[in-house]
């Protein structure tokens, strides 16, 4: 199946990380979810009960990132991709986590895990 849903670049300041430094100052994080699934039903009967809702993705995000503190961004997208599959029991999910300016010494943007579960 190639139908996807994705919400991209959703945009948090958030408190994870290993240093005492990051969980007290935070940084900027940035999201990407993509989920693979059927939308032939959605797109015949017009009716948001039928389809992913990106709203509620977009809210599964959020509570991860502005509501609880992770060491590794790892562990948040382990745990927004097991909400996902629960919630929506898609064909495939995955998500992207940016961690913007990391505590590395050098000349960097972000540092990216991706996460994929089918």
């Amino acid at each position: 199946m190639a139908d996807k849903i994705k919400v991209s670049n959703m945009v948090f300041y958030a408190y994870h990380g290993t240093s005492s430094a990051e969980r007290k100052t935070g940084n900027r994080f940035e999201v990407d979810v993509e989920v693979q699934a059927d939308l032939s039903k959605a797109a015949k009967s017009d009716k948001l009960a039928d389809t992913i809702s990106y709203t509620r993705i977009y809210h599964m995000t959020n509570e991860l990132f502005s509501f609880k503190k992770y060491n590794l961004i790892e562990k948040v997208g382990y745990l927004l991709a097991d909400k996902i599959m629960e919630e929506f029991s898609p064909e495939k999910v995955t998500i992207r986590i940016r961690k913007k300016i990391p505590p590395i010494p050098g000349n960097l943007d972000h540092v990216e895990i991706e996460i994929e579960k089918p």
